[in-house]
């Protein structure tokens, strides 16, 4: 049985030599340099629907139409 997510967990993330902040919480994940308050975050709802993969494929159509 899994615990039920009530309240928020962070923990630390060392990617390619950089630290980050990681927290899960009811809301959603926010990932934010250590250090820092400002960082990515993006919600379940976001997540569950697929949403966030369609807002992942617009940036990557729109980052190759700038080169």
């Amino acid at each position: 049985m899994a615990t039920k997510l009530d309240k928020t967990i962070k923990r630390e993330l060392d990617l390619e030599g950089k630290l980050y902040t990681v927290a899960i919480s009811p809301e959603g994940v926010k990932i934010t340099p250590k250090g820092a308050r400002k960082g990515q975050e993006i919600s379940w709802s976001s997540l569950v629907s697929g949403e966030a993969e369609l807002r992942r494929d617009l940036n990557m159509s729109v980052d190759a139409y700038r080169e």
